[in-house]
């Protein structure tokens, strides 16, 4: 018999999500019942359910998922995730979905995406530079880039945290930050060589 003749083959937008996404993500089970999206808190102000992402990103239509807003209204509350009857790890890949439209710039080409992107921008900038979120200076930063004009509705509120010492004025940094920026240097290199290697 004939050896059969193995030819290498650049990875699919399906490869790519699923190698950048720790542990078995287990989408190619995915049987679109649509159970993640009526699960989902934030369904309603999504452009794409998960489970229609999920149809596109095996459909190889790279640039439609990557400018969609859903994985950017994901809240991490993992209901899809504790619902979904194939175990699919529907918030573990909205999180890789994001990475992915960071590196690729398709986040900043949807304004609404923008806003959600940037929220999540600042907070790891802070994470980065004091080993934790500060909530005031996210909040301020949000507000002032996104919903300027309703910053003064936030002012009660404020000032309740504040008074209560439920919220800082100055963000503090924990001790030994160099350890954790050791410890995400490390991880983003981590990350670029996964990409390198699948290509993307």
């Amino acid at each position: 018999m004939a050896d059969a003749k193995i030819e290498a083959r650049a990875p699919t937008l399906m490869d790519v999500v699923i190698g950048i996404t720790p542990g078995e993500t287990n989408l190619e089970k995915c049987i679109q019942c649509g159970t993640c999206g009526g699960s989902c808190p934030s369904a309603a102000d999504m452009d794409h359910t998960p489970r229609a992402l999920f149809a596109m990103i095996k459909a190889g239509m790279k640039e439609p998922v990557l400018r969609s807003n859903a994985q950017w209204y994901c809240v991490s509350c993992y209901y899809c995730m504790v619902r979904c009857p194939k175990d699919v790890h529907i918030t573990d890949l909205m999180y890789s979905l994001k990475r992915l439209a960071i590196k690729e710039g398709y986040y900043h080409t949807n304004t609404r995406t923008t806003s959600s992107s940037s929220f999540s921008s600042t907070f790891i900038t802070y994470v980065e530079n004091f080993g934790r979120s500060f909530e005031l200076g996210l909040a301020t930063v949000y507000h002032l880039m996104h919903h300027p004009l309703g910053m003064p509705k936030m002012v009660p509120m404020a000032m309740g945290l504040l008074t209560k010492g439920r919220m800082s004025l100055v963000p503090k940094r924990i001790k030994h930050i160099d350890q954790l920026k050791a410890i995400l240097n490390k991880a983003k290199e981590l990350e670029e060589e996964m990409y390198t290697e699948l290509e993307v």
